[in-house]
């Protein structure tokens, strides 16, 4: 697809205060300098308006509050717009674990919302998925034509979302792309998430929990690498595909525990090990060949150098943290009452 498709076009953002949202935001209005933004958000657990501070006043950037389950103000947002992209989502597995309700009503009904207004509309839309729609992987790595076989309720609304993206394409030949990323990191994550939580954690000199025995692997992706993968499969993908947004940097959790307490100067004796999630896929791992073949998509942080950067962003914004509930801490948070 020709990049005139969008130059100099407006994006909805959906779920823009929200940790790669608001990264893909400002990509677009600080390095990119041919979008307008609107950004709706529904200002729910894990969005910050802080993510966005640095473009708040820009003159190319709008923010609505609002929930992509409301039809009439999303039917109003499409129409101004010329694409969309969403990133609204719940996304922790945990609270999927303990209460999979909110991820049914955001990510399917959300989701299809939008695909149903988008579809009308003739506008291209780009569902943010995840590699957990495959589920845990012995040995293999998923290619974009591997089967599904989601274990938690979260990565299961997120596989059921892509199904319903696939029923718009084939049925009214809608303008969707899907694209499917590994574990993200970096500056603007929410606490909860385990890079984050280990870094803050750790600057408190407080009892690190690690689940079961710390082996389960993924694949670590520096959000702006990601952030760079949308923005290219946006422009140039082609309409009904999927693709694997991946880094190649399988690592377990008890290795990226160590790894931080190592730059951070902190006692490995932090480390606590706690109860494992229930279903806790071992491994995931995803082949983005596809991408970089057709889309010329490149990861390009070393592992790390995304590491230090997100280190020094949260050792600098101690406000984001400082103050949160200490349930955000929990050792088994899918336990945790409300």
């Amino acid at each position: 697809m020709d990049l005139k498709f969008i130059k100099d076009k407006k994006i909805l953002v959906t779920g823009g205060l929200g940790f790669i949202g608001s990264n893909f935001i400002i990509k677009l209005l600080q390095e990119k300098n041919d979008f307008e933004i609107i950004n709706v958000d529904a200002e729910l657990f894990g969005s910050n308006p802080y993510n966005l501070d640095v473009i708040k006043n820009s003159e190319k950037y709008e923010f609505v509050k609002g929930n992509i389950t409301n039809k009439n103000l999303m039917t109003k947002l499409v129409s101004k717009c010329d694409s969309i992209v969403n990133f609204a989502a719940e996304t922790f597995v945990d609270r999927s674990i303990k209460d999979a309700n909110p991820f049914l009503v955001s990510n399917i009904r959300g989701a299809f919302t939008l695909m149903d207004i988008a579809a009308k509309q003739n506008k291209r839309i780009v569902q943010i998925s995840t590699d957990e729609v495959f589920g845990s992987l012995a040995s293999t790595t998923a290619t974009e034509d591997s089967k599904f076989n989601p274990s938690s309720p979260y990565a299961a609304t997120k596989a059921a979302a892509e199904l319903l993206a696939n029923s718009y394409s084939v049925t009214y030949d809608s303008d969707i792309i899907i694209t499917r990323c590994s574990n993200n990191f970096g500056p603007k994550q929410f606490p909860e998430k385990l890079i984050p939580k280990i870094i803050i954690l750790a600057e408190q000199n407080k009892k690190i929990p690690i689940y079961g025995n710390g082996k389960n692997i993924r694949d670590w992706i520096f959000v702006e690498d990601h952030c760079e993968a949308v923005l290219a499969s946006l422009l140039k993908g082609k309409s009904g595909q999927s693709y694997n947004i991946a880094a190649d940097n399988e690592i377990d959790n008890i290795s990226i525990v160590t790894k931080i307490l190592e730059i951070m100067n902190k006692s490995q004796d932090l480390i606590e090990f706690v109860e494992d999630r229930p279903g806790h896929d071992q491994r995931y791992s995803m082949n983005s060949a596809k991408i970089s073949k057709e889309l010329g998509w490149k990861m390009q942080t070393k592992f790390e150098d995304g590491l230090e950067k997100t280190i020094s962003w949260y050792m600098e914004n101690p406000q984001i943290w400082k103050n949160l509930d200490s349930n955000i801490f929990e050792s088994t948070p899918w336990k945790v009452s409300n």
